[in-house]
């Protein structure tokens, strides 16, 4: 490996049995290479849609009134109005022998584990970093035709993917 860049045929390319050496082996990975850029940047974009998809359903789910079982009956003054929000009771007077109860809103900060959003939130966050880092190494070749394919891979993908935004609303 020449640690400049360069346009040989002596290069690794991820494996030590995948080493392009004839003109139409490189153009073959530099085609491959292209494709890759564009599929990370596709992935990035099903991220981004996933993402919004989430929080409106996490929003959503967040604003039902909650369900009241037997088995709990929740007090009147502890109901709560407002997505995102929580209740806690705090004295209304620390005078009184009679100690009353107000509610106080509070806002919620984290929205809460939901295995449906969060596991395919991780596993395409892996995957999107597995697929930065054969990026990168494939950078790290140094090898101008590799470099280069990853660079327009990479650009015509965000050309095609890049308005996916997340927080776009289409209504």
């Amino acid at each position: 490996m020449d640690p400049w860049l360069h346009f040989g045929k002596t290069d690794y390319l991820l494996f030590e049995t995948w080493r392009p050496s004839s003109n139409g082996a490189i153009a073959g990975a530099s085609i491959a290479i292209f494709a890759f850029g564009i599929l990370d940047r596709s992935l990035a974009a099903l991220r981004r849609s996933r993402e919004d998809h989430w929080r409106t359903r996490t929003l959503a789910l967040l604003s039902k009134p909650p369900t009241r079982t037997p088995l709990s009956p929740t007090p009147d003054h502890a109901k709560a109005g407002g997505a995102g929000e929580s209740v806690e009771e705090v004295p209304a007077s620390e005078s009184s022998h009679d100690v009353k109860t107000v509610s106080r809103p509070t806002l919620r900060s984290i929205p809460p584990f939901i295995p449906s959003h969060d596991i395919p939130r991780g596993i395409i966050h892996a995957i999107q970093t597995a697929f930065s880092y054969i990026l990168m190494l494939i950078v790290m070749t140094f090898n101008a035709a590799y470099i280069i394919s990853v660079i327009l891979g990479l650009g015509v993908g965000e050309v095609l993917f890049g308005r996916v935004t997340q927080g776009e609303n289409t209504h």
